[in-house]
């Protein structure tokens, strides 16, 4: 399934690595520049910072006097410019480039984190939140491009090195925002502020200007959605993306309640712990299970599949919202499920267009995220008035939703499956498009 040979507006410019037939090894993956290592360490922190903040919305909610749909805003305004800006990164790095636009989000991403630990309200927090995920964007959207750039050798074995760091920080996100939430639930934010300062100051010294980017529309992404496959698919995401939310915003907070009904202190670091096996869950199904299934049952299949199973784990965790050990099991489960369909919707995104990649992934992430970001502003407000399993049981009828979408545009998507599997560096791009949550 090779993707379009379209230019992606992402990698126009960079220096091509040498072609290689042969398949990448583990010494290919780390042997490389000191470049690839400084954009691989970055890489790792920013995905660290998505999962970051699960830990301490409970915390942050009981602290600083904030309702749990206060809290779980953190994640809205987070999601939200991150929606808006990714419409436009194509555009921008085109502008100023790859290099400058990974730094400029780097510094984004270190000034409001930083902020948003000294900050003394929920709401100070909230809004630079926003800082922080237009920061994001910028640079997730630029790292592959930038990484595969400065490689020295076949492209390949930088990919590997650059989905290890994604899986990794995925995984560790949760797991460091636990254990530095079990001091105080401002130290997650202090420590992704330092260690993205360590990426910031690594990749100044040690990456060089890429040749000038071809460019690209600053509308082209919002016209990208006039095409009706690509319009399918962002509806497919952006119903699909409110349940992925629901599980991720929202858990921590039936979680600690049914652990304080058994009597059971469930604080940031036991939350932490629960979110790493997710993380560790989603991770490996994303890089390794995914492309399995995908050439085994084709794309369409696969999707249908895991969104009808995502539907009865929504369903479980509304019937389980009171067991701690139920809901622990249901969402690292739960990771299993996400990984496959964020990998698996996003190259479907790739094969169903003649759309330049960077532009057709810009166009439905920025859709996607908008799912994402209305999740947990409903979410708590619903728990509220109707009860714990509320957003659980909305959560399978949106994922549902999604599976209609996906079964009435399916007329267009022909081009789905008609092409050979993508290169490794396209299924890395898929990889990172689809996680970039």
């Amino acid at each position: 399934m090779t993707a379009p040979s379209a230019t992606n507006p992402h990698t126009a410019g960079s220096a091509p690595a040498p072609a290689s037939n042969a398949a990448p090894t583990l010494r290919d993956a780390f042997h490389q520049p000191k470049a690839v290592w400084a954009i691989a360490f970055a890489a790792t922190v920013s995905f660290m910072g998505i999962g970051l903040v699960d830990p301490i919305l409970p915390a942050i909610s009981s602290q600083l006097d904030a309702s749990p749909t206060q809290a779980m805003l953190l994640f809205t305004s987070y999601l939200f410019i991150t929606a808006i800006a990714m419409f436009f990164t194509s555009w921008f790095s085109s502008k100023v480039g790859v290099r400058t636009t990974l730094l400029i989000g780097l510094a984004l991403v270190v000034v409001f984190a930083a902020l948003a630990g000294a900050s003394g309200s929920v709401s100070e927090i909230i809004g630079l939140r926003a800082g922080w995920g237009l920061g994001n964007a910028l640079f997730i959207s630029t790292a592959l491009a930038a990484i595969v750039g400065a490689t020295a050798g076949p492209s390949g074995g930088a990919i590997i090195l650059y989905e290890t760091a994604l899986g990794i920080g995925m995984a560790l996100g949760p797991l460091l925002g636990g254990l530095l939430g079990s001091v105080s639930w401002r130290a997650p934010f202090f420590g992704t502020a330092v260690l993205m300062a360590i990426g910031f100051i690594a990749i100044t010294a040690l990456l060089k200007k890429e040749a000038k980017p071809v460019h690209v529309s600053p509308l082209a992404s919002l016209r990208a959605l006039g095409n009706p496959a690509l319009r399918t698919l962002a509806l497919v995401a952006i119903f699909y993306n409110f349940t992925f939310f629901v599980m991720l915003a929202y858990s921590p907070f039936p979680l600690e309640a049914a652990a304080a009904a058994q009597g059971k202190e469930f604080g940031a670091m036991q939350i932490g712990g629960v979110f790493f096996g997710w993380g560790v869950c989603l991770a490996i199904t994303s890089v390794f299970v995914a492309p399995i299934l995908t050439r085994k049952l084709g794309l369409i299949p696969t999707l249908l599949t895991i969104e009808g199973l995502l539907a009865v784990l929504m369903l479980g965790l509304a019937l389980a919202h009171g067991s701690m050990i139920g809901i622990i099991v249901l969402i690292i489960v739960g990771g299993l499920l996400l990984g496959v369909m964020n990998t698996a919707l996003t190259e479907t995104v790739m094969e169903a267009t003649d759309l330049p990649r960077g532009v057709a992934s810009s166009a439905y992430s920025g859709v996607r995220f908008l799912g994402g970001a209305i999740a947990p502003a409903v979410a708590g407000p619903l728990s509220e008035a109707v009860g714990a399993a509320a957003p659980y049981i909305l959560g399978a009828v949106t994922v549902v939703l999604s599976m209609l979408m996906l079964v009435i545009g399916r007329r267009h998507l022909s081009q789905v499956g008609q092409q050979h599997h993508l290169s490794s560096e396209q299924e890395a791009e898929a990889i990172t498009a689809g996680d970039e949550v």
